[in-house]
């Protein structure tokens, strides 16, 4: 999780790396850091909190004059967040300094043998660990701190992105990965490093994506890429579509509420280029070499974690219903934990936001080894899944800074609609009458999605009642029962209100014994298959004076007429109510979240890239 930023070049490296790391806090906001060397010393500087508490901290140093350095925006796995345990660590000898974004599994053996020669430590980080053991193998090597990681790198068991500092080389960066995403920026004579390519895009639109177990030195304004092996790589520049303006609040309050209220963008960029109605044509570049395995597949497995495991339930009905192939949904965490039975006539699709998602890569490379082939859909350009699948489809929906995912998991859905559209009609399972049906209701959705964001007034009403409730549930059947979950997720997240998704006919099997006059319950209850069930659940609760929140389609009088509170939606084909549906929902939990004082764009204990176990 954890964002690092790095810089070396001609511009004064503080206002970079701080403004950079502020552009990472998405990542981890429990403590920051930077370290500068210049004519006083290589000197590290930290504090627990964000990064405007280390800007505090360090305004009236008067040596923070520099033309290097790299920052730390942390999110605690080893040791609490305390100033101790900030990045940057000085190795023992304070001659150098590093940043680590991941987990180094093996270092309390490390820890232990270094030790009984004699280091002490500092903190209670693993990271403090990994610079030390750097130091000790420069120490009795006799070489270059660059073949010091080296062969530290050889030894290291876990997930890294890193980057050092030396006191002896003032202009020199020395960075590797493995697991953890690291992205290297080139400008003209100057370089940044940083977790994603948010905090570069301001200063270059050219960037290299650094390779697992590849080591980067930066020396003399000269980039030079080996791999572990000493094996000196060409690296391929890539062309940054990212604009500044997309990572900018544009006059929002919050990260959140922007990234809601883009959703008809979003989902309008995702189908650009790739639906045409009138045309009759759908087109996913990503599959066009693997339609044949996709079309011949005997199972679809969907992996993700979080809000892409819910767009991954969505896709489990679009699949079965148009495609008519059985799909199995799985959390990356506990697949790659099993033995599961995967063969070569498996088609196997990774879903992650940031395409970075620890959990979710290890069951990518699970699943390689079985012979599946891997599709994967995210969001990031150059991330970790996207080079790791063998094929897969950008969602197009632009930076998303919120922690608590919104447009991601409308983007995601709207990829894998797409997707089972066309395997439907590739299979013969649609008929093509229904399929042209399909494509013109799916296109039709954007204006539906900004249709129903209208509704934030009525809504942030309703928030005022609820904001002070101790628990929520959430209940939906067929498509929108994943729509609950996703609702229930949203609200935990960011108003920390215990909350629970369920599919509605399971709550009289446990959950309605939760029921009074104290606990609201969030229907989704649109005008579907399931709709008279729903409202025969509707009015179970109803009978036990719980307070009901129905999300149903425009006209409805039937739930009006039980329900506290309704909120109407535009009429949408049932495959497609998600996207829909789900809005009212991010609104509900982003007002309540307000109106309780919560951080909503940084939750507590969370950030937005899971790239640790």
């Amino acid at each position: 999780m954890c964002g690092i930023v790095a810089y070396v070049g001609k511009q004064e490296a503080l206002p970079v790396i701080i403004k950079g790391l502020k552009r990472l806090e998405y990542r981890g906001y429990d403590s920051a850091g930077v370290a500068l060397l210049n004519d006083a010393g290589l000197n590290v500087y930290k504090k627990k909190g964000k990064v405007s508490e280390l800007e505090n901290f360090i305004e009236s140093n008067p040596n923070l004059h520099s033309h290097i350095g790299i920052g730390h925006t942390r999110w605690a796995t080893h040791g609490e967040p305390n100033d101790a345990n900030a990045h940057p660590h000085y190795s023992a000898s304070e001659n150098f300094a590093m940043i680590h974004n991941g987990i180094i599994e093996n270092y309390e053996v490390l820890k232990t043998d270094l030790i009984n020669k004699g280091y002490t430590f500092h903190s209670d980080t693993d990271s403090e660990v990994f610079i030390n053991f750097i130091e000790d193998i420069y120490q009795n090597n006799n070489c270059s701190l660059e073949e010091a990681v080296r062969l530290a790198l050889h030894k290291i068991v876990g997930a890294y992105a890193i980057v050092l500092m030396n006191k002896e080389e003032p202009d020199t960066l020395i960075a590797a990965r493995k697991g953890s995403p690291l992205v290297i920026g080139v400008g003209e004579d100057e370089f940044f490093l940083a977790s994603d390519a948010t905090p570069i895009v301001e200063y270059t639109n050219q960037v290299v994506y650094l390779d697992d177990y590849e080591i980067a030195v930066i020396r003399d304004a000269k980039l030079q890429i080996k791999t572990i092996e000493n094996v000196e790589t060409h690296p391929y520049i890539n062309k940054l579509d990212m604009e500044l303006e997309a990572i900018e609040k544009g006059g929002y309050e919050h990260f959140m509420l922007k990234e809601i209220n883009e959703q008809p963008r979003s989902i309008a960029d995702c189908m650009r280029g790739r639906l045409d109605s009138r045309a009759g044509r759908l087109i996913l570049g990503g599959l066009r070499d693997y339609m044949n395995k996709f079309q011949n597949a005997d199972r679809i497995i969907i992996t993700a974690c979080g809000t892409s495991w819910h767009a991954g339930l969505v896709a489990e009905y679009l699949f079965e219903e148009f495609a008519r192939v059985p799909v199995e949904v799985e959390y990356a965490s506990e697949f790659r934990y099993r033995n599961p039975v995967i063969n070569s006539r498996d088609f196997v699709i990774a879903i992650s936001q940031s395409g970075e998602t620890a959990d979710t890569l290890a069951a990518i490379e699970l699943a390689k080894q079985k012979g599946a082939t891997i599709f994967g859909v995210c969001n990031v350009v150059g991330s970790s899944i996207a080079r790791a699948t063998h094929a897969g489809s950008y969602t197009h929906a632009g930076p998303e800074i919120g922690v608590a995912s919104t447009k991601a998991f409308t983007a995601q859905i709207s990829v894998l609609s797409m997707m089972a559209l066309m395997l439907g009609y590739q299979r013969g399972t649609l008929p093509e009458s229904k399929y042209m049906e399909l494509l013109s209701e799916l296109e039709a959705i954007p204006a539906k999605v900004e249709k129903a964001l209208k509704l934030n007034e009525q809504i942030e009403r309703i928030a005022a009642q609820y904001k002070d409730a101790r628990n929520f549930l959430y209940l939906g059947r067929g498509y929108n029962f994943p729509v609950a979950l996703e609702g229930a997720l949203k609200l935990k997240e960011i108003s920390y209100i215990h909350a629970e998704g369920y599919p509605a006919a399971e709550m009289k099997h446990g959950p309605i014994a939760l029921i009074d006059e104290e606990m609201p319950v969030v229907f989704i209850a649109t005008q579907d298959s399931s709709y008279e069930k729903v409202v025969s659940n509707i009015q179970e609760v109803k009978a036990r004076k719980g307070k009901i929140i129905a999300v149903v389609t425009e006209g409805d009088q039937t739930v009006r007429k039980m329900a506290d509170h309704v909120i109407e939606i535009p009429r949408a084909h049932e495959a497609f109510v998600p996207l829909i549906s789900v809005l009212p929902l991010q609104q509900l939990s982003y007002h309540i979240a307000v109106m309780r004082g919560c951080n909503v764009d940084q939750p507590r204990n969370l950030a937005k890239s899971v790239t640790v176990e």
